[in-house]
């Protein structure tokens, strides 16, 4: 094959704990993570030179971007003597805490590995990952999983309880590694029980999990956007509300599509960039090849 496509999912972190600092410096973290339907879609071709193209985007595509940089790393890992061309068409928000960076990531990875058939293994393929970003094993891997350590402890999960999640990204962001450094300046009471969460997702229990939902990061992220974006999602019946990663996007649980998407309206009087996903069952993926001759 010549090209590959390959779509990756979004992530919302349903809990988010830090429990310490690893020995490189890295906050260590226990979240339970769960991919969504909202896909970055990046296509590669095979090529003698390495370039990266971001249509309609505003991120720069250089070699501090999150694709180059997977490339870059595939390529050192296996020994390969080639190129890519990427194409990354964006769907997630920047600086969201959704793992937009991460995502594109993790599809160069699992793309290269179908482009140029390098047969790796995705725990391979992860380990390759978690020295471009932190997510980027868990994009790969997707579902629902109990992420621990730096990233690098990925424990799958039972599938996410049915519900729907309205999800609400404010004007602005956050940057990431200020957020973790207002953290170590301010600390926090927050710490989500991740073991009951845990529980909660073993039995199925949608109540459960959402009454152990918080974000240890939500006060030092100082987005001025999570107080009054939650109080809607509240107010619109949502099971739970809070931010997302380091932010700065914030959802809200809800048992029904129907009361989501009244959420959804709700918030976009006031916040026009909202959505209503779900939950998916795996990372980044290839999409099967077009059939010759089958028109688009």
């Amino acid at each position: 094959m010549d090209s590959v496509t390959v779509l990756a999912p979004a992530k919302l972190n349903l809990t988010l704990d830090i429990t310490g600092i690893a020995p490189n410096g890295y906050h260590t973290l226990d979240m339970l993570m769960q991919t969504v339907n909202l896909y970055e879609r990046v296509t590669l071709r095979k090529s003698p030179y390495l370039r990266l193209r971001l249509p309609g985007s505003n991120v720069p595509a250089n070699e501090h971007n999150t694709a180059i940089k997977a490339a870059l790393a595939f390529f050192d890992a296996t020994g390969l003597l080639a190129g890519v061309d990427i194409t990354v068409r964006k769907a997630v928000p920047v600086r969201a805490g959704m793992a937009g960076g991460s995502a594109d990531a993790a599809a160069v990875l699992v793309g290269l590995n179908a482009l140029y058939g390098a047969g790796m293994t995705v725990p391979e393929l992860c380990e390759i990952g978690l020295k471009v970003g932190a997510d980027v094993p868990f994009s790969i891997l997707g579902g629902t999983a109990r992420v621990q350590g730096i990233g690098d402890v990925l424990t799958p999960m039972p599938s996410c309880p049915r519900c729907w999640f309205t999800v609400c990204m404010p004007k602005g962001g956050i940057s990431t590694p200020q957020a973790y450094a207002r953290y170590d300046e301010l600390g926090t009471d927050v710490h989500p029980d991740n073991d009951l969460a845990q529980r909660a997702l073993e039995q199925g229990d949608l109540k459960a999990l959402c009454a152990q939902m918080s974000n240890a990061l939500e006060f030092s992220s100082q987005s001025p956007a999570n107080g009054p974006i939650e109080e809607i999602l509240r107010r619109s019946g949502a099971l739970a509300a809070l931010m997302t990663g380091s932010g700065a996007a914030v959802f809200g649980v809800f048992r029904d599509e129907k009361t989501a998407q009244s959420a959804k309206a709700e918030l976009q009087k006031h916040y026009p960039r909202s959505w209503v996903l779900h939950p998916v069952p795996r990372g980044a993926h290839v999409l099967p090849a077009r059939p010759a001759g089958k028109k688009k």
